[in-house]
């Protein structure tokens, strides 16, 4: 299964309630920017489009000012037009690095800024990026990493040597149900058969408030 497959897939099955507490994931706003719609005064109290020029994800940053201001997400479930997708098409100039960085600061604005303490689901290479690309207060939250990986789990540990600090700093590595929540995931979805996903819903937690997905 491609991406394509499985972001179409993604963006067409959010409930109501995922539409806003999914908005940190890789794959951007969580409805489709060429349908989106709003009042002139509306679109003139978030701030129009960011006109920086090439490079810039002006889409997700209004999205994101959208949210910060209160504003909603809905979705009309028909056929509103049709969007056609080519090579040359401008989001193709945007870095991916760039889009991180912002989804990252949107990840500490609108959650983690909220808990003392939270785990990161995954202590792979995903995981270990989110975590040394957090503020150094938000590194100090972080109370572990938890997986699978039976490899991982069993290295008890990891060491943050890109740190500062005299003493670097050791988070410990531990198995998914021996953590404590809330968690921010850094599993991606439909990539697994379903094992991630059925790993999840044995814990019985509430997304939005337990955990969000950072995939």
């Amino acid at each position: 299964m491609d991406s394509t497959e499985r972001y179409t897939r993604w963006i067409n099955n959010l409930t109501p309630g995922q539409l806003l507490t999914q908005v940190f994931t890789s794959y951007g706003p969580t409805v489709i920017m060429p349908t989106w719609f709003c009042s002139r005064e509306w679109f003139c109290h978030v701030g129009k489009f960011d006109e920086g020029g090439k490079g810039v994800p002006e889409d997700l940053l209004f999205f994101y000012e959208h949210i910060r201001k209160g504003g909603g997400v809905f979705r009309v479930d028909q056929c509103l037009l049709q969007y056609r997708y080519h090579p040359q098409a401008a989001t193709h100039s945007v870095l991916e690095e760039t889009i991180w960085n912002h989804r990252v600061r949107f990840l500490e604005d609108r959650a983690l800024k909220h808990w003392r303490s939270f785990t990161i689901w995954n202590a792979g290479k995903q995981g270990r990026k989110l975590y040394r690309s957090l503020s150094p207060a938000n590194q100090k939250k972080v109370a572990a990493f938890c997986d699978v990986d039976e490899n991982k789990i069993a290295k008890g540990f990891y060491t943050y040597q890109e740190s500062k600090e005299r003493r670097k700093p050791q988070i410990p590595i531990q198995h998914f149900r021996d953590a404590t929540p809330p968690f921010i995931i850094c599993v991606k979805l439909d990539l697994t058969g379903g094992g991630f996903e059925e790993n999840l819903a044995t814990l019985d937690l509430k997304e939005g408030l337990d955990y969000y997905h950072f995939n």
